[in-house]
C-alpha cells in the first residue's frame, strides 16, 4: 500500500476509536472504570416483553431476546394469575426490595461505585445497597436473600456477576413474571463508551422456565450537572 494510502486509512480510524472504546475510562488497574450514576431508558420495569400502552403504562418494544419466556406449563398459569392480580400481588407494591436484575431497569438512577476487590450498587429505590465482591467465591449453603448473593469477575472489559440464593418473593416487572428461589442470573456490564454500559442479563431457574433465556438494554450514564441519587422511600398500605 502507497504511503498516502496508508495515511489516509490511519485517519480514517482515528473518529471510529476516539468514538469507542478509546473514551472508557480506566482504573489504576486497568479496568474500565464503571463509576458514576447511571439508569436506563426503557419500560421493562413495566413489562420485560413487547407491550402496548395501556392507562398508567408506557408502551414498549421489550428487552427479552426474541419477547419470549420459556415458562413451564405450571409457570405460565401462576404468571397469567400475577398480571389479573398485579396491582396488590406485586411485591413492589408492597415495598419489597425488587430482586435482581429488576432493581437494574427500575424507574430510578443507581450509582456504582468500584474498587479492585468489590463493586458497589447505590439504589435511589429505598436506599437499597448491593455489593458484588471480586474473585470470591459464593457464601457456603442455601441462602434467601431479596437481592441474591453477588460475586464478580472481569473477563476482558467486562464485569461478569454472578447472583444466586434469591427468596422466590419477588418478580421480573409489573406484568406478573416470576421466578422461584432456584434463579440463577448472570449479569454482564460491558462499556460501549465514557456514557454507555451494555447490561446483559441471562435467567436460569429450572422450576420455572424450560431453558435459559436473556434479557439486554443499554445504561445510560448521568451527566447533568450536580446530579445525585435523591431518596425515594416506599411506604406500603
Amino acid at each position: 500500500m502507497k504511503p498516502i494510502v496508508c495515511a489516509l486509512a490511519l485517519i480514517a480510524l482515528v473518529p471510529a476509536l476516539s468514538h469507542g472504546q478509546s473514551r472508557v475510562q480506566r482504573t489504576a488497574d486497568g479496568k474500565p472504570d464503571l463509576s458514576g450514576i447511571w439508569q436506563v431508558m426503557n419500560t421493562a420495569a413495566w413489562d420485560i416483553q413487547a407491550h402496548n400502552a395501556q392507562k398508567g403504562v408506557p408502551a414498549g418494544p421489550g428487552v427479552v431476546d426474541g419477547n419470549e419466556l420459556p415458562y413451564t406449563r405450571e409457570a405460565l398459569t401462576k404468571k397469567k394469575s400475577n398480571y389479573e392480580n398485579r396491582a396488590t400481588a406485586d411485591p413492589e407494591s408492597k415495598c419489597y426490595l425488587p430482586g435482581v436484575p429488576r432493581i437494574t431497569y427500575m424507574p430510578f438512577p443507581f450509582q456504582i461505585v468500584q474498587t479492585p476487590a468489590q463493586v458497589t450498587f447505590l439504589y435511589e429505590y429505598a436506599h437499597a445497597v448491593r455489593n458484588i465482591f471480586v474473585n470470591t467465591p459464593h457464601i457456603e449453603g442455601q441462602l434467601f436473600w431479596w437481592m441474591g448473593d453477588s460475586r464478580g469477575r472481569w473477563e476482558g472489559d467486562t464485569l461478569v456477576v454472578d447472583v444466586t440464593d434469591f427468596n422466590d418473593e419477588t418478580w421480573f416487572d409489573r406484568a406478573g413474571n416470576l421466578h422461584s428461589d432456584a434463579l440463577h442470573v448472570v449479569e454482564r456490564y460491558t462499556p460501549l463508551d465514557a456514557d454507555h454500559i451494555t447490561y446483559e442479563a441471562t435467567i436460569e431457574d429450572p422450576k420455572v422456565f424450560t431453558r435459559p433465556w436473556q434479557m439486554s438494554m443499554i445504561l445510560n450514564r448521568h451527566k447533568e450537572k450536580n446530579f445525585r441519587l435523591l431518596e425515594y422511600e416506599c411506604f406500603s398500605f
